[in-house]
């Protein structure tokens, strides 16, 4: 998937921090108690996620407290691990994949490279600036009015619509983000997700499996982990382009 970019719409607008966002956020008084209080009321999962059962046929996954606050790692890798954002299908059907994530989640959330890649690129469309199919506006359009977190050791004006920059300590910081966004963040940069998978933080991988076999890097998580990650598959779909998207759990 390209990036996301959009240009300063007010030359007055500075942006908030994550403390700005958690102190608006209806979820900030929630008792820390109520996740293990709630662990066992299972409701419908709103991303309508289903599994196979043990005789094959498909069982629904039922989201607890315990899936609430999720950050959810979600990219476009070949069959070989390359993650190199040209290499992947984008089609129509790979964009409403994706847009589809974000609706479900709360909040994107990327490093500093990822974000400048987007900010270059979405927003005109956004703005019918730019012929696109609708697919790709329909994701734009989203974009543009969607919560978005940056992580940047190097920058902290970040002018596009709705954009916070995560300053300090990156444990913290992250961690704050997840407990303010009951419905998720999801993730799209790859070496600040090693970063974050090193730090413990990542719950849920939603990975887009391309039918390609690229050659070369970047590729997954190429920078190494401390140690495997174990994971539960929750599901697996085939798109009629080939690919295949991939969700699984963090076992821990």
């Amino acid at each position: 998937m390209r990036g996301i970019t959009a240009r300063r719409t007010c030359s007055s607008w500075k942006p908030r921090g994550i403390d700005a966002f958690i102190a608006d956020n209806p979820y900030r008084q929630r008792d820390p108690r109520h996740r293990s209080q709630g662990r066992h009321q299972a409701k419908p999962d709103p991303l309508g996620d289903k599994r196979p059962a043990d005789d094959g046929a498909v069982r629904r996954v039922f989201r607890t407290e315990d899936t609430l606050g999720l950050l959810t790692f979600s990219t476009n890798v070949t069959l070989d691990g390359c993650v190199d954002h040209r290499e992947g299908i984008a089609d129509d059907e790979t964009h409403a994949f994706f847009t589809r994530l974000m609706d479900e989640g709360g909040a994107m959330l990327w490093g500093r490279v990822t974000y400048e890649m987007m900010e270059n690129y979405w927003p005109a469309i956004a703005r019918g600036e730019a012929e696109a199919p609708p697919a790709m506006r329909e994701w734009a359009v989203k974009l543009e009015a969607k919560p978005k977190y940056v992580v940047s050791s190097t920058r902290t004006n970040f002018p596009w619509t709705n954009s916070h920059p995560i300053a300090g300590d990156l444990r913290t910081g992250i961690q704050k983000l997840k407990d303010a966004t009951p419905s998720g963040v999801l993730l799209g940069s790859g070496k600040l997700a090693t970063a974050l998978d090193r730090l413990d933080l990542i719950d849920e991988y939603k990975l887009l499996v391309h039918p390609r076999i690229a050659g070369h890097g970047p590729t997954l998580y190429e920078r190494g982990l401390p140690s495997t990650r174990r994971l539960e598959l929750i599901s697996a779909k085939p798109l009629r382009n080939g690919a295949v998207a991939l969700h699984y759990r963090r076992v821990r």
